[in-house]
């Protein structure tokens, strides 16, 4: 008798490489560039400043457990917002919105999923390429979920279509302010220069993402058996097979939702508003929408409460992604770790180094997995390395941002990733299988324009 082999949960994944970062910090040369502040209080790395440390810390196995409460505390904000999601959700539900929304868009779109496949993806990607969205998408995938399954997709097609669509978003940036405006900073380029040719690349890597979640889909409906959510229950509510009609109570519902959203980009966009403004919308949005779809106050109440409590798990999943970094940051070898990977990029030429600064971004984007985290980490040393390698700056940024995006559709320690596979009760194992392909795709697809930019002098 043969027992099969089965991926641990993602907690037990997730533990299991905060063991593996500990042993770094104990094997690892501990070192640290010299850090100065920039005139806008910013703390930036100085290139070629690198040094080990004379003497060790040693960070002992408590340290595995230590971090987890440091990280979650630290993470404060965006569990904080998960948990008011989830409970906005939860009233939505309960007022019958998402169910009568599902019943329009199925007599809409039907009988025709590649058009939810290919405008889906485009519409995430462009959010996530102009404001830098990527946690405000989290409330969205149940909703895309039930609506897949309600189309007899599966909730896989629906993560290929978010997902694909956010780190398509950030790799290929217009006007992202969390990855291109910082990193240009940084190199000392005009904000948005070579806006130009990021939009060029637009539509083919939203096309080579929308392709292949499109193959997928057609195969899942032609064999439900091929589906990697087979024997997997879905977090997202179940397609309803009668869908109740789009009444006025839905529609003052909705047209409190879309409010939200508008006043959510505006908010993003020109008042700086994050996490924080963003829950307490969500809170209105939930105390709103229990009292115009009639649930009372103290039913409102249990439906946000069991919401809530339904992301419990996915509050754990960040702080132990968070706590990652935490244990290489107190045993001092990120910096390591970013040095070594830059070293062997002076030995290469203009087109060798700019697909090599790609792989250094996509490797150190697992230990540094916030956007603007990384280009004030590397984007210091990347700068001059351009120079030296004879790469221009506009060309090194855009290395940034394909490694920074990318690299987010398998990374565990993407805190975002994890939150949505979580929403829509994805296990990160199945996930995996269908996303490192669309990653070689798209890394493939990035190499090759990152030797087109340094042949047309991209600047």
């Amino acid at each position: 008798m043969t027992t099969r082999f089965r991926i641990p949960h993602t907690l037990v994944l997730l533990f299991l490489i905060m063991i593996a970062a500990l042993v770094a910090t104990w094997l690892l040369p501990q070192g640290s560039f010299t850090t100065e502040a920039d005139e806008a209080g910013r703390m930036m790395v100085v290139p070629g400043t690198y040094a080990v440390h004379a003497e060790r810390v040693w960070l002992s196995p408590a340290a595995l457990f230590t971090s987890v409460p440091r990280a979650l505390a630290d993470a404060q904000a965006i569990i904080f917002f998960l948990l008011i999601v989830g409970g906005a959700i939860a009233v939505l539900r309960a007022t019958g919105l998402i169910d009568a929304l599902l019943g329009w868009l199925l007599r809409t779109l039907g009988g025709h999923p590649a058009l939810l496949i290919l405008f889906g993806t485009a519409a995430f990607a462009a959010g996530s390429g102009t404001l830098g969205v990527s946690t405000e998408y989290i409330p969205f995938a149940a909703v895309l979920v039930a609506l897949c399954l309600a189309m007899r997709l599966d909730a896989m097609t629906a993560m290929g279509i978010m997902i694909g669509g956010y780190v398509v978003g950030y790799g290929v940036a217009w006007t992202n302010p969390y990855t291109v405006l910082v990193a240009q900073d940084i190199a000392e380029l005009p904000p948005t220069s070579g806006i130009g040719f990021r939009l060029a690349l637009f539509l083919p890597f939203v096309l080579i993402a929308a392709h292949h979640v499109w193959r997928y889909a057609r195969r899942v409906a032609a064999d439900p058996g091929a589906s990697l959510m087979v024997g997997v229950d879905s977090a997202a509510p179940a397609a309803a097979t009668d869908h109740p009609p789009f009444d006025r109570r839905h529609a003052a519902i909705a047209v409190v939702v879309i409010a939200a959203v508008v006043l959510m980009v505006y908010g993003i966009s020109q008042r700086g508003w994050y996490l924080t403004e963003l829950g307490a919308l969500w809170l209105v949005v939930a105390l709103a929408a229990g009292l115009i779809g009639r649930l009372g106050v103290d039913d409102t109440a249990r439906r946000f409460a069991a919401g809530a409590a339904e992301l419990a798990v996915v509050a754990l999943l960040v702080g132990f992604a968070r706590s990652i970094a935490l244990i290489l940051e107190d045993g001092q070898v990120l910096h390591t770790i970013v040095h070594a990977a830059s070293m062997p990029l002076s030995r290469l030429g203009p087109e060798l180094s700019a697909v090599g600064m790609l792989l250094m971004q996509t490797l150190i984007n697992f230990f540094i997995p916030s956007g603007s985290g990384q280009a004030f980490a590397t984007m210091p040393i990347m700068t001059p390395l351009a120079d030296v390698a004879g790469v221009e700056r506009q060309v090194a940024v855009l290395a940034f941002q394909f490694g920074d995006g990318f690299a987010n559709l398998i990374l565990p320690t993407n805190i975002v990733l994890m939150a949505i596979l979580g929403m829509a009760g994805v296990p990160y194992d199945r996930w995996f299988r269908f996303a490192w392909p669309l990653m070689l795709k798209l890394m493939a697809a990035a190499s090759i324009a990152l030797i087109i930019a340094v042949w047309i002098g991209y600047a």
